[in-house]
């Protein structure tokens, strides 16, 4: 029997090292999106949206959000994901969003790929891959 694949899970982190052109950390993203679709929550393309805006305008923000859809499998902002990524920031000294990738990672039985150290720095409940330099 053949072994199932390894799904992955982006926060924003990763998109936004994506998003910003050649590193290592891009280089990985693309290279996990070749493979197929990464799931990212919802939650997490806000945070990639409002950075966007905020530096590059309302129009790259839509535009950024529309190149990436069909590049993601994008994880619904349900009741159980909410509760899940509270019971997280209740014992982790982590921003919201933060728990919303980890808890959308374990949800999936996925790797999430960040550099963020709040996540990368601790056990967070999920399989991490440090993309950081």
């Amino acid at each position: 029997m053949a072994g199932r694949a390894r799904v992955y899970c982006l926060d924003s982190w990763a998109v936004l090292r994506f998003l910003e052109g050649p590193s290592p950390a891009a280089r990985r993203v693309r290279q996990v999106m070749r493979l197929g679709r990464p799931i990212m929550s919802w939650i997490n393309l806000g945070e990639v949206y409002y950075t966007v805006h905020r530096e590059a305008g309302a129009a790259e923000a839509e535009s950024v959000v529309t190149l990436l859809r069909p590049l993601l499998t994008l994880d619904a902002v349900t009741p159980e994901r909410v509760l899940g990524a509270a019971r997280i920031k209740a014992v982790h000294p982590l921003a919201y969003g933060d728990a919303f990738a980890i808890a959308t990672a374990a949800a999936h039985g996925a790797v999430l790929l960040t550099g963020d150290p709040e996540i990368t720095e601790r056990a967070v409940g999920c399989r991490v891959e440090d993309l950081a330099p």
